[in-house]
């Protein structure tokens, strides 16, 4: 299993938004993290300084606060609608952003669930419930199941 520590998750942010700003060849997550950092002006200067994202400390739990959660979560949701995992989520998403007409706006609605969901695995010590994180995607989109 993949499990990156933060300093990981901060170096992979912050390269990827050096290598966009440089015109660097990318790996397509890189890409893709590029472009999720550039719909967030306020943590550019964080981005290239490398250094200083190394040693803050934004405390746990706090998406809207911390860049990295934030910005991984964004990774995530665009990973799940790649691949539609869990099942679902690809429509659900993309109505959410038809209702709200911006997919930036979009992923940020379905960030509370999503961490809801983690949270509630990590709590309880069972896999994430996938179903139930499309259900609550879905209402937030208008609708009910499929």
């Amino acid at each position: 299993m993949f499990a990156p520590t933060h300093a990981d998750v901060r170096r992979f942010f912050c390269r990827a938004w050096a290598q966009q700003q440089a015109g660097a060849p990318m790996q397509p997550l890189e890409t893709l993290a590029a472009l999720w950092a550039a719909e967030h002006p306020e943590w550019h200067a964080l981005l290239a300084d490398a250094d200083a994202a190394m040693q803050r400390d934004w405390g746990s739990g706090n998406v809207g606060g911390n860049p990295f959660l934030h910005l991984s979560m964004h990774l995530t949701i665009s990973e799940q609608c790649s691949i539609d995992q869990p099942r679902g989520i690809r429509r659900a998403v993309e109505r959410l952003t038809q209702r709200l007409d911006d997919l930036h706006a979009a992923h940020h609605a379905v960030m509370e669930p999503l961490g809801e969901m983690l949270a509630d695995a990590a709590a309880s010590g069972q896999p994430p419930d996938g179903a139930r994180y499309v259900e609550r995607v879905q209402r937030l989109a208008g609708q009910g199941g499929f």
